[in-house]
């Protein structure tokens, strides 16, 4: 039988942040801590998995799996012997029947468990190499985020954030270390921001992104504190306000060190163009809607940080989108919306539900409700956990089938 790669597999060692080398050794740590046996396992039956070679581990390797990914093994890409069963795994993964907050809260608890947040260090003294575990935690948060959305990271990205609070109170550090750590916090608190809002808590969501600007502050980092700021732009805009969020978004991009930072400026002119869609300027959106898309042609996207992996071609085009919605250009955000479901890569499971149901919503302003309920109906969320994007998705399924009737 031929070999068939593992790039599901491969694609989760990608979004959670693991090499093959560090993903053998959290399934150790799983069995061992989760299981009470030893797995043994090396970056060698890593690479045996991803490559095909071996299609189906075995239980010592596939119950850990399952915990670390909150998988199930067909999941992960694996294919079970035509000799032997499936076996029954300790931890199994959610079923789409399950309750939505009981899949979140496994989520979660997989997540935490994945991340070992709870060994923080809350004594002693910090250096670089915690700054390293640190920064290696928020990148898995964010490609959470990517992937499942706000409902199972919330939780987890505001714990994580109070154990990195309390070991930059509790601990000993030098003053590199301290404003690396305190960047750290600004991350996460940005972070649960985002997975808040996508909770459609947005008070929590508010109270994240000022603690965000205020460790940006101290960290007197200036890309975290656009970063910050931008975050404080999208809240108002939420709130209603598009002139203050213009306004704010306006005063990021005359910093002077957004020359040297193309990427996070293209997301500047982005959001922008959308507030000024609101504010019924819609020759000021299209010339942010330009800008963004020069800024972003000069980016070096390889080297994006985590927090920015979401700011593909695909999300360029979804941001048109939402400002074309915005200045009732309906048509022409429509076209926007189909370009980037095309154009989204696989590991953006929330973009693809989030942008899959706003087609939905401009297919139904346009009267065209059979197409809407059609498109409705393709959105996937047995791996997202957005209420925020659930909650759309419901109002415009039934206003489309009742558009039908």
């Amino acid at each position: 039988m031929s070999r068939q790669r593992n790039t599901t597999l491969e694609a989760l060692l990608t979004d959670f942040g693991y090499t093959h080398q560090a993903l053998a050794d959290e399934v150790n740590r799983v069995a061992s801590d989760e299981y009470r046996e030893p797995a043994n396992c090396t970056d060698r039956h890593v690479r045996r998995w991803i490559s095909g070679h071996v299609r189906w581990p075995w239980p010592r390797y596939l119950r850990p799996l399952e915990h670390i990914f909150g998988r199930s093994p067909q999941d992960m890409g694996f294919a079970p012997r035509t000799a032997s069963p499936a076996p029954t795994s300790a931890r199994p993964a959610p079923a789409k029947e399950q309750h939505p907050v009981q899949r979140r809260t496994f989520i979660a608890g997989a997540l935490a468990a994945t991340l070992g947040t709870d060994q923080t260090p809350h004594r002693g003294r910090l250096g670089m190499s915690d700054v390293d575990r640190a920064q290696n935690t928020i990148r898995r948060l964010d490609a959470h985020f990517n992937g499942l959305g706000g409902g199972a990271l919330v939780e987890v990205a505001a714990d994580y954030l109070t154990r990195l609070q309390g070991a930059l109170d509790h601990c000993t550090y030098g003053e590199r270390v301290e404003r690396a750590l305190t960047r750290a916090v600004a991350d996460v608190a940005a972070c649960a921001g985002w997975s808040a809002h996508d909770c459609g808590d947005y008070s929590r969501a508010a109270q994240f992104r000022n603690e965000a600007l205020q460790a940006a502050l101290l960290a007197r980092d200036p890309v975290a504190v656009t970063r910050a700021w931008s975050d404080l732009a999208a809240q108002a805009e939420h709130a209603g306000r598009p002139a203050e969020a213009a306004r704010i978004n306006r005063a990021a991009l005359s910093e002077r060190h957004l020359r040297a930072q193309p990427l996070v400026s293209s997301l500047l002119h982005a959001r922008l163009a959308d507030c000024l869609a609101q504010t019924n300027d819609p020759q000021g959106m299209g010339r942010q809607l330009a800008a963004a898309e020069r800024a972003y042609d000069r980016a070096d996207v390889a080297g994006a940080p985590s927090w920015l992996a979401f700011l593909t071609p695909a999300e360029l085009s979804g941001l048109g989108a939402l400002a074309h919605q915005s200045a009732g250009q309906y048509a022409r955000a429509e076209q926007h919306a189909l370009q980037t479901l095309d154009l989204l890569e696989d590991g953006f499971n929330r973009n693809r539900a989030y942008y899959a149901v706003v087609l939905a919503e401009l297919q139904l302003t346009q009267g065209e409700y059979e197409r809407a309920a059609a498109t409705a109906a393709t959105v996937q969320t047995d791996h997202i956990s957005s209420s925020r994007i659930m909650a759309r998705l419901a109002r415009v399924t039934a206003a489309g089938q009742g558009g039908r009737t």
